[in-house]
């Protein structure tokens, strides 16, 4: 069985920094782009960042980029969200996701196939 598990969430201060961890089983990991996704309750998903396998690029958001770095270890089947200057609006519950064909956009959750469990991000003012 396919099965991403998001951690690393958790309570920070604005200006602070966290590292969420997106861990994989049951599937090639590094033929698979990983993205992170986050939602806040009553509003969609938003595309935060993608990794993409199949020509190393990686994607992010207007809202977080230079804040955000996406990473990959194919060795550990993880990837990682590092999130730094962080602001009371990145408050959400957020989700990796695996693609098996690289998504042309990246930000768009239909072109994901698998889905992990959240984890809540809460940034306080």
């Amino acid at each position: 069985d396919v099965q991403l598990q998001a951690s690393g969430g958790g309570l920070v201060q604005a200006g602070g920094s966290l590292r969420l961890s997106c861990g994989a089983s049951g599937f090639t990991f590094d033929d698979y782009a990983i993205g992170w996704f986050r939602q806040v309750p009553g509003i969609g998903r938003e595309g935060v960042s993608c990794s993409r396998s199949s020509d190393g690029t990686s994607y992010y958001a207007d809202s977080v980029k230079g804040r955000f770095t996406i990473s990959r270890d194919d060795a550990k089947n993880t990837v990682y969200l590092i999130m730094k200057s962080l602001k009371p609006e990145d408050t959400a519950v957020y989700y990796c996701a695996a693609a098996v064909v690289p998504p042309r956009n990246p930000g768009y959750e239909y072109e994901y196939d698998y889905w992990g469990q959240g984890t809540l991000v809460t940034v306080s003012s």
